[in-house]
């Protein structure tokens, strides 16, 4: 009897772990209803590390427009007052006297003087300020690639956890099932030995696998609660916030814009991929640069000017101006100059060698993103007759144990290789999805992931 009251409590708390809401999990009537095409979308522009980035191409941006200031009019007011005292004698020059008059002071001052102006430049020529702001220019295109380098890689952070979360959800689902079949065996061991057709061991191996797939439920279900949080982290949400996903392991899941044939999917890789565009960048405006310190050489011409009144008194300050044309021509630095090119030209060298070992890297991506697909493509026909194979193994052992010409033994280990047989098919599932995903991270197009 008291047998029988354990069995049906094991049986209700398996029920009511299959049936009931998943508090467990955080999943709640209010929970954030999440699809995988939303997920990419936040990831591409609302999370932190993305903004980081555009504020770094904001600030490239800026550091392009510092550099165009060397090229655009200075204007500047000044005004001052000045009450001073000075030695004549400190002139050099000796003032004569004038017979009936006294001599010259020494001792001069004090005096006023007011002055107050409009000072204008304006550089006329100057070819190494205008290389300055094409090498800023490129800079300010690798910081956008670099951002593009940033955003695929939380598309794709972002994309696995949830493809992870959605695959902890599918084997909530299986271990639901596994449950409901336990508890179902369960009660078809105690009745079989209520009837005096079934010995006692086949209740007690009932029991024993209805508490593992109990155990492996409760195991499932922290997996999910896993998955969210890091969906949460991916997409810089609260990790409180309760989501529910709306996707499943389906063949369109991670599914993007990109060719499965080889060729193809290599050449939008080159075109795509914003590391290349990113390097590219950073070559070219080492090449500006270089050739910015090179026009250094060149004359620099630049034009002056000032505009205000001076005076005494502010009643009787008078108009004076200035205007200046000034050439300047740099001969010799100590040869700072010639190191600073060396330098450039062994970034731009540098730069050349990094592109083409990225180009080989991103062929080699491909590559094996295209096996993965293909291996977890043929997985999946494997699994899937697998899966089919040992449900149908089940259904004949539980037939033949209601028969009573078998014990449940043969059901147990029907179920246990349809516990396996559930595994592989999800597993099959998640790779050939996380293989698409990786497939249009190498072809640069993870941003096109729905």
């Amino acid at each position: 009897m008291v047998s029988r009251i354990n069995s049906r409590r094991l049986v209700t708390v398996v029920a009511w772990l299959v049936v009931a809401p998943m508090t467990l999990t955080g999943q709640t009537p209010a929970s954030m209803r999440l699809s995988f095409a939303d997920a990419v979308r936040l990831a591409s522009g609302e999370v932190p590390v993305v903004a980081l980035a555009t504020l770094r191409t904001n600030e490239a941006d800026a550091r392009v427009r510092q550099a165009r200031a060397a090229l655009l009019p200075s204007l500047s007011v000044s005004g001052a007052w000045l009450n001073r005292t000075f030695n004549s004698k400190s002139l050099g020059i000796e003032f004569p006297t004038i017979p009936g008059n006294p001599p010259f002071p020494e001792l001069v001052g004090p005096f006023n003087n007011y002055d107050a102006r409009f000072n204008v430049t304006q550089t006329l020529f100057d070819w190494s300020s205008v290389r300055r702001v094409r090498a800023a220019g490129a800079q300010a295109d690798g910081s956008r690639a670099e951002r593009g380098v940033t955003v695929e890689g939380s598309v794709l952070t972002a994309a696995i956890a949830y493809v992870r979360a959605v695959r902890a959800q599918a084997v909530v689902g299986a271990r639901q099932a596994d449950s409901a079949i336990a508890a179902e065996l369960v009660g078809l061991a105690e009745a079989q030995r209520a009837a005096g057709v079934s010995p006692a061991i086949d209740v007690t191996r009932a029991r024993a696998q209805l508490a593992t797939a109990q155990g492996l439920l409760l195991v499932a279900k922290n997996q999910l609660d896993r998955g969210r949080i890091d969906v949460t982290r991916a997409l810089g949400l609260d990790p409180t916030t309760p989501l529910a996903f709306t996707d499943s392991l389906a063949p369109s899941l991670g599914a993007a814009d990109v060719s499965v044939q080889r060729d193809s999917s290599v050449a939008a890789a080159l075109a795509n991929r914003p590391e290349l565009l990113a390097e590219a960048a950073r070559a070219a405006a080492a090449r500006q640069t270089g050739s910015a310190i090179r026009a250094e050489r060149l004359p620099r011409l630049q034009l002056a000017g000032d505009y205000g009144v001076n005076g005494k008194t502010v009643p009787n300050a008078i108009a004076t101006r200035d205007i200046a044309l000034q050439v300047s021509v740099p001969i010799l630095d100590g040869f700072r100059r010639e190191a600073r090119l060396d330098e450039q030209d062994a970034v731009v060298r540098e730069s050349q060698v990094r592109e083409a070992d990225l180009r080989r890297q991103i062929a080699a991506e491909v590559d094996a993103a295209l096996l993965d697909l293909g291996s977890a493509e043929a997985q999946q026909v494997v699994a899937g007759e697998q899966l089919r194979l040992a449900e149908s193994e089940l259904s004949q052992s539980r037939e033949r144990f209601k028969a009573g010409v078998a014990g449940n033994i043969d059901v147990i280990t029907a179920q246990a290789g349809l516990i396996r047989a559930r595994d592989t098919e999800i597993d099959a599932r998640f790779a050939a999805a996380t293989a698409r995903i990786s497939l249009a991270r190498a072809a640069g197009v993870a941003r096109t992931l729905h």
